[in-house]
């Protein structure tokens, strides 16, 4: 991380109140409302705004427009950046990672298997709420991957520019790469609407892997 964006996220969390915010967001177990956030620090609609926009900018914290079907405006939904998780006290993606690999260990799995469950796991929670492979590449941006999509056709190309897990797929990549071509596996055949055809691995330290899927 770059020595001035650790900066940026200090002078943001400084201030006592945006400090409130930040916690409260990361130990949120969803996306949390302005109206849930004003309540809680007990300020005006307009000020924790303005303190969430510094969050915002400073890479802390996500802000996503509510999707929904009843009538009224959208809310603005704020969760924990997916790339700052594991700082600042926050959970961090090793803790999953070393979770399902421990799960792997204990009923003796193939890392592949237990990434497969898990992928289950989370389409069931997500099936629904729209479309197969855009839904995988949102889960692929919530784990902190910054996909990059490629179109062919009903060819689509996910390629990763971070790895979130490098310092250790950097000493055991076929683990953790068989690992999330699981999930990915999980995730298509829960979501239904399309296929993993492989995933292509590259150094984790400069990123570049390629998932690569097909529309049925």
């Amino acid at each position: 991380m770059a020595e001035d964006e650790l900066q940026q996220e200090a002078r943001a969390l400084g201030d006592p109140t945006r400090h409130r915010l930040f916690r409260y967001i990361a130990d949120a177990p969803g996306p949390v409302g302005v109206a849930e956030l004003t309540e809680y620090v007990r300020l005006n609609h307009n000020a924790v705004r303005q303190h969430l926009a510094v969050l915002k900018d400073a890479g802390l914290v996500t802000e996503q427009v509510e999707e929904r079907s009843r009538p009224g405006r959208p809310r603005l939904l704020y969760r924990l950046h997916p790339e700052a998780a594991g700082r600042w006290e926050t959970p961090g993606a090793y803790a999953w990672l070393a979770s399902l690999l421990s799960d792997a260990v204990r009923r003796r799995l193939d890392p592949r298997q237990v990434g497969r469950q898990d992928g289950h796991r989370r389409a069931a929670e997500l099936i629904g709420t729209g479309e197969g492979i855009d839904l995988l590449e949102a889960e692929i941006v919530r784990r902190g991957f910054r996909p990059r999509r490629i179109e062919r056709g009903r060819r689509v190309e996910l390629v990763l520019g971070r790895c979130p897990f490098a310092d250790v797929a950097g000493s055991d990549p076929d683990t953790v790469c068989r690992l999330h071509l699981g999930l990915a596996e999980g995730l298509a055949e829960g979501l239904g609407g399309f296929d993993v055809e492989g995933l292509a691995a590259k150094d984790p330290h400069r990123a570049g892997c390629r998932l690569t899927v097909r529309r049925r």
